[in-house]
């Protein structure tokens, strides 16, 4: 394969883990969840691998000293679960048509929605192509790139995959000293209904938020439980293993915050987040007990006011939800990349998406009328 106009070799290894974490690591840096502590453990935990339909294939890229140079966690897919890009109607139509839409090529953090640098290093067209190169020598039906970083676009379409638009919901710090500077930038009355939200699920309840080893047995004990209650409402059945959350602290240290809410010492809900060196990443939410908005203050307003305290930019609080609106998170652009070499396919998942985007337009702007900041002059 070629990487413009010189020769690259590039590898698939059998998982991260047998990578060096310190070469890996050396090819990017800003969030945890394309570290090679966070995918390894992912491996080790049996949360991808064995039956999980998610088969580590990393691909990487040496230079001329044998040097790591560049890398992008890939994976066979044997489904389309845990990526929240969806394309199930691509699988039913491809199988339809006779072909066998898995495995798939999937470059991603998995289960893990969140935009960032797919790859890694200096390398990036080497990458695109390795990827074209497997989906090709193998007989695979595509290959996608899921929530990738803005600055990747170009990359891709300079090989012509098609860039497929998604929505997400976003806090942004607009230098806040505090919950109720934030507060003053919203109009009157949804800062007032924020207060009362707050109020009602304070009620009663004890509020801790835990930083690395400061989370012991018994709250990663309630986590997990919070976890699997809600992934069984939302998926059917959890993505990730109980070995995985035994071992998150560790791996990743104090990148790791919980906010547990208490109700006579004993955890009711909690929300299990991950910060990056500018971002908070909301990742987990259950709960054991139902209380009025307690979702919100967990998840989205104690997000909000950790990332004010700790000089952080902005807040992701995972997938979906225009409720997020209210609270002061606002509409952002996420895109995929998606290399389909059948020539009809292609065509044809090239209409769906420009329909789509079109439409994705056509909603951020009826969403960015909805957003509760003041406008100049208003209050």
């Amino acid at each position: 394969m070629a990487d413009r106009d010189q020769e690259i070799i590039a590898r698939i290894a059998p998982s991260v883990g047998s990578v060096d974490a310190a070469a890996w690591d050396a090819l990017d840096g800003r969030d945890p969840f394309t570290g090679h502590a966070f995918l390894k453990l992912l491996e080790t935990s049996e949360s991808v691998g064995r039956h999980s339909g998610w088969s580590p294939a990393p691909l990487l890229v040496d230079d001329e000293d044998g040097k790591l140079a560049a890398a992008a966690p890939a994976y066979l897919k044997a489904h389309s679960q845990g990526e929240y890009v969806f394309d199930h109607g691509w699988a039913e139509a491809w199988q339809r048509a006779g072909g066998d839409y898995y495995p798939k090529l999937q470059i991603a953090a998995p289960f893990t929605p969140v935009p960032g640098r797919r790859l890694l290093g200096t390398r990036p067209q080497a990458l695109i192509a390795a990827a074209e190169s497997v989906v090709v020598q193998n007989g695979l039906s595509s290959a996608h790139a899921t929530f990738i970083a803005d600055e990747e676009v170009a990359e891709f379409e300079a090989r012509r995959w098609l860039i497929r638009n998604g929505i997400q919901y976003h806090w942004f710090n607009r230098g806040y000293d505090d919950f109720d500077g934030f507060l003053a930038a919203l109009a009157s009355r949804k800062r007032k209904a924020i207060r009362k939200e707050r109020a009602a699920a304070r009620d009663g309840l004890e509020f801790v938020q835990l930083r690395g080893n400061e989370i012991g047995s018994g709250a990663w004990d309630a986590m997990w439980c919070f976890y699997l209650d809600t992934g069984s409402r939302k998926w059917g059945q959890p993505y990730l293993t109980r070995a995985f959350f035994d071992g998150l602290g560790e791996a990743l240290g104090d990148a790791v915050l919980l906010f547990l809410a208490l109700r006579d010492g004993r955890p009711i809900a909690g929300a299990l987040n991950l910060a990056g060196k500018d971002t908070l990443y909301g990742r987990y939410w259950g709960c054991a007990e139902e209380a009025p908005f307690l979702h919100f203050e967990l998840s989205y307003y104690q997000a909000i006011e950790w990332a004010i305290a700790n000089g952080l930019s902005s807040v992701q609080a995972g997938a979906q939800g225009e409720h997020k609106l209210a609270r002061g998170y606002e509409p952002v652009v996420t895109r995929s990349a998606h290399y389909l070499p059948d020539p009809n396919f292609r065509t044809a998942v090239a209409n769906f998406v420009a329909g789509e985007r079109r439409a994705i337009g056509r909603e951020l702007e009826t969403m960015r009328e909805m957003l509760p900041y003041r406008r100049s002059g208003s209050e």
